[in-house]
């Protein structure tokens, strides 16, 4: 009996213990976050995008291995979430407005503010949108589709336009007015109500038809190509995908009404 407290006091350590495996590949979205923040800093716009690019797989991946493994926790839930708010939201809200939107101040006070506020508002909206992601998380609305667009894609819809404008070798301040619409669109667009595929339904482990291989591959291989064009356009599609399947499910129920 003397030695119960001691059995009950070892059991207590193993269950406040924490999963190594997926919190690695946290810990490497919060790194490519702080990277991302660094690059940025110093006009290298191009490593900072890809380094929040880099979150993004390190991202997918850490609840991926947590689920395979058996190895999900609160613990790592609320560390994932602060993993991207700092690259999704906070990484890439500065990396834009170190790109485009600073070049405000130049015109007047006012627009300078108007500048490092629309970055903030963005930042503060990946923060909503993840704080509601944790409270519904498992809730029927987020099985399936996603309430609002999800950080990672607003970060890369924002700066994947950041990656191409620098790819091309376009100073930041030429595209300050379609910078700060994306911002300001990415952010709304977080907080909203409008839904998106979460494709969480996909079943890697099933058997698919032979042209989903091919597709895959082609993919693949446009990205190789031209990673920053590629996948702009691709987050533009799904970014812009939420919107219209929301106009479109309007314009069904009044036929229907």
């Amino acid at each position: 009996m003397a030695d119960a407290p001691e059995e009950t006091e070892s059991g207590s350590r193993r269950k406040r213990g924490i999963y190594l495996l997926p919190n690695l590949f946290t810990t490497g979205t919060l790194f490519a976050g702080f990277y991302a923040i660094i690059a940025a800093t110093q006009g290298r716009f191009t490593v900072a995008s890809i380094a929040i690019f880099v979150a993004m797989l390190t991202d997918m991946l850490d609840g991926r291995v947590a689920r395979l493994t058996h190895t999900e926790s609160d613990f790592g839930i609320q560390y994932d979430s602060l993993g991207d708010l700092v690259a999704f939201g906070l990484a890439s809200g500065l990396t834009a407005y170190l790109y485009s939107l600073d070049s405000l101040a130049y015109y007047s006070d006012t627009a300078g503010k108007l500048g490092w506020l629309a970055a903030f508002f963005y930042m503060a909206a990946a923060a909503l949108r993840l704080a509601r992601f944790n409270i519904t998380r498992g809730a029927p609305v987020e099985k399936k589709t996603f309430l609002g667009l999800p950080s990672p894609a607003a970060a890369g819809l924002l700066v994947g336009f950041v990656w191409v404008g620098a790819d091309f070798g376009i100073d930041g301040s030429a595209l300050v007015p379609i910078v700060f619409l994306l911002t300001v669109a990415a952010g709304v667009l977080m907080v909203s109500n409008v839904r998106y595929q979460s494709f969480k339904d996909l079943n890697f482990g099933e058997r698919v038809p032979f042209r989903y291989i091919l597709i895959m591959l082609i993919v693949f291989v446009l990205i190789i190509l031209d990673p920053p064009r590629v996948l702009f356009l691709a987050f533009f599609a799904y970014a812009a995908s939420g919107p219209f399947m929301a106009v479109r499910r309007w314009k069904l129920k009044r036929r229907q009404g």
